[in-house]
């Protein structure tokens, strides 16, 4: 909380963040009022670090905070090949004769399957150890 070199002066911003330390000790319970009171004093009298050292050395650290969980971005599938598939399968189905939409079935598929292969990649890029 209290940065070093130690025996630089203190600024008023560093005061202010050893009184709000102090203040949520209190409201946590580990210091009554008149302690609070007297610390307080002490704080705004200090001159230099050092001088807020034995202010807060008695007491707990702040809990860290836990870093934010990224989440992988939702990346659409490549679908450069399942369109020149499904206007192949089209092109086939216009030149025999239409008739019943067969291709709805292989284009489908298809598609199914890259939204399948793209949500694999990213797990597992996701799910990949760090490097070093």
């Amino acid at each position: 909380m209290i940065p070093e070199p130690y025996d630089v002066r203190t600024s008023d911003s560093e005061r202010e963040a050893v009184v709000d330390a102090l203040r949520g000790h209190a409201a946590a319970g580990r210091l009554d009022a008149d302690e609070l009171e007297q610390r307080l004093e002490r704080v705004y009298a200090a001159r230099v670090r050092a001088d807020l050292l034995p202010l807060v050395a008695d007491l707990p650290a702040p809990p860290r905070e836990a870093p934010a969980r990224r989440r992988a971005p939702f990346v659409l599938p490549d679908f450069a090949p399942v369109v020149a598939i499904a206007v192949l399968l089209v092109a086939i189905w216009a030149l025999t004769g239409g008739g019943y939409f067969w291709p709805v079935w292989p284009i489908g598929a298809l598609a199914l399957s890259s939204f399948k292969h793209r949500r694999g990649a990213c797990l597992s890029v996701r799910s990949s150890p760090r490097p070093r």
